[in-house]
């Protein structure tokens, strides 16, 4: 499906002010752009350290915000499997109660874990009507409250890096 220019630029216009939003939060590490080739994800990583980031992807093709966690450190996706099972509720309601302690209420958001590449990764998919939703207050605030309550869910696996 090729994109119109008014998606082309709604998508840009949304990616930028994610970008210079998350930009002022010194809990998240620089911004970097990585699409893919065929644009169907164009994803906003946010680097925490070597191996992990925080993610923000359009994917127009499919009309969805993806939001997750990423690695590429296998130890550190074992803890987060750990953390998870140790909690003794599914990965829905996992991400969904950090989502409740930071006020977004979505008690069970669907929540992908696999591989992308290299990287392991735990991600919520935030569906569109339409690419022009992407101008609209209600998703980019609830795209930053969902990446927020990721940091809360999966931040404490950055200190595993660290050590």
């Amino acid at each position: 499906m090729p994109l119109s220019d008014q998606d082309r630029e709604c998508i840009e216009s949304y990616r930028t002010y994610i970008q210079e939003t998350v930009a002022t939060d010194d809990r998240y590490g620089p911004g970097e752009r990585k699409d893919s080739a065929d644009q169907s994800t164009l994803a906003t990583r946010f680097m925490e350290g070597r191996s992990c980031w925080f993610e923000v992807a359009v994917r127009p093709v499919v009309r969805q915000v993806r939001v997750g966690f990423f690695t590429t450190d296998a130890a550190i996706n074992e803890e987060c499997e750990l953390v998870i099972s140790e909690s003794g509720v599914p990965p829905e309601r996992f991400v969904g109660e950090a989502f409740a302690e930071i006020g977004l209420d979505w008690p069970e958001p669907p929540v992908e874990h696999g591989r992308d590449g290299d990287a392991s990764y735990f991600a919520t998919a935030l569906t569109l009507d339409e690419l022009a939703d992407l101008d609209s207050d209600e998703v980019r605030d609830k795209t930053l409250l969902m990446l927020e309550g990721y940091l809360l869910a999966f931040g404490p696996a950055l200190g595993a890096e660290e050590e």
